[in-house]
C-alpha cells in the first residue's frame, strides 16, 4: 500500500505529464523551431509561447516582472533552498554550464533564474546567497504562492508541498515537490523550449550558446 508522500509524488507526477501533454497538443511535435539552430539538449517548440504577465520578487528586493527578461535567453529552474539533492545538483550543473559561456557579451549573454516554490521559508536574502554560491551571476526570485502557482503552470510546471511525519508538532518539517525541468525562455520573453533531465552541462553550454549567436545576427 503506498504511503501518503508517494501518493502525493504521484499525483504530482501526473500533473507533470498532463501539462507537459498539454504543451505538446498546442505547439505540435517536439521539434526545433525552423529560425533557430538545431540543438543537443533544448528541445524548441514550433512556436514559443508568450506568457501571461508575472511579478517575482529578487534576492536584492526588486521586482522582476516578465518584461525584463527581454534580450537573453533566459533558462528557468524551480526549487527551494531546503531541497536535498535535485536543486543543488541541477544548479551545479547550470553553473558548469554558466562557465563556458562566460565569454559572451554581458548584453546577450544567456541567464539562469532559480525561482524558490518554498517563500514560508525562503527568504529573499536566503534564495540570493543560496544560488549565488554556485555562480554570482544566477539571478534568485520568489513570490507569494498564489503568483508562484500562475508562474509556474504558465511553463507547464507544478509544485506541491509534502508534510513530513512530525509536521503536525514542527510547521517547517515539510518537503517541496516540484517539477525537475528546466523552461527556456528567448530573448522575447517567451517560452521558447524545455531541457529534461538528466541535464548536461556541456550540450547546454553549446546550445545556448549558438542560440544567443543566432538570435544576435
Amino acid at each position: 500500500m503506498f504511503n501518503k508522500k508517494i501518493g502525493l509524488i504521484l499525483v504530482l507526477a501526473l500533473a507533470a505529464g498532463l501539462g507537459l501533454l498539454a504543451a505538446q497538443k498546442f505547439f505540435g511535435p517536439a521539434v526545433p523551431a525552423a529560425q533557430w539552430p538545431a540543438t543537443q539538449a533544448v528541445t524548441l517548440f514550433p512556436q514559443p509561447r508568450l506568457l501571461p504577465p508575472f511579478s517575482l520578487r529578487q534576492s536584492d528586493g526588486t521586482q522582476l516582472a516578465d518584461g525584463e527578461l527581454k534580450g537573453h535567453w533566459t533558462l528557468v529552474f524551480l526549487g527551494f533552498t531546503f531541497c536535498p539533492d535535485i536543486c543543488p545538483t541541477t544548479l551545479a550543473e547550470l553553473a558548469q554550464a554558466q562557465a563556458q559561456w562566460k565569454d559572451l557579451p554581458d548584453s546577450t549573454r544567456p541567464r539562469v533564474l532559480f525561482v524558490s516554490v518554498d517563500p514560508e521559508r525562503d527568504t529573499p536574502v536566503r534564495i540570493g546567497e543560496y544560488a549565488h554560491a554556485f555562480h554570482a551571476d544566477t539571478l534568485a526570485a520568489t513570490a507569494d504562492v498564489p503568483t508562484l502557482e500562475n508562474f509556474a503552470k504558465s511553463l507547464g510546471f507544478v509544485f506541491m508541498k509534502v508534510p513530513g511525519k512530525g509536521f503536525d508538532e514542527n510547521p517547517n518539517d515539510y518537503s517541496m515537490d516540484h517539477s525537475s525541468a528546466i523552461a527556456v525562455m528567448d530573448p522575447e520573453g517567451r517560452l521558447a523550449g524545455l531541457i529534461r533531465p538528466p541535464f548536461q552541462p556541456k550540450a547546454i553550454a553549446a546550445d545556448m550558446r549558438v542560440l544567443t549567436e543566432a538570435a544576435s545576427k
